[in-house]
């Protein structure tokens, strides 16, 4: 949903929020393929969640990669927390208000 006016948004303003929200969409899919597969007790049916899962965990990286190129804000956090040797996410904010 557009919380403004879409004539007062620009184009990439836009772009980013349909990846944001194609991002939340496959997160959620997700979440439900997996607490699906935990429910069924039929393994054929849960190899299948499980697998849609995986599928989903493949374009949520896409769309993530997708706005860490198109946004530098994001693309500086991100390189910031994503891959970090450090263990305690909550330690790399502490040593940079230091």
């Amino acid at each position: 949903m557009l919380q403004e006016d879409r004539k007062n948004l620009k184009e990439k303003t836009e772009d980013i929020k349909r990846a944001i929200d194609s991002l939340r969409e496959e997160l959620e899919a997700i979440d439900y393929y997996t607490q699906r597969a935990d429910a069924t007790n039929n393994e054929e049916l849960r190899k299948i969640f499980l697998h849609n899962a995986k599928e989903e965990k493949e374009h949520s990286a896409m769309l993530l990669e997708w706005i860490r190129q198109n946004d530098k804000g994001f693309s500086k956090e991100l390189e910031k927390y994503l891959f970090n040797k450090e263990r305690n996410i909550v330690n790399l904010e502490k040593k940079e208000q230091n």
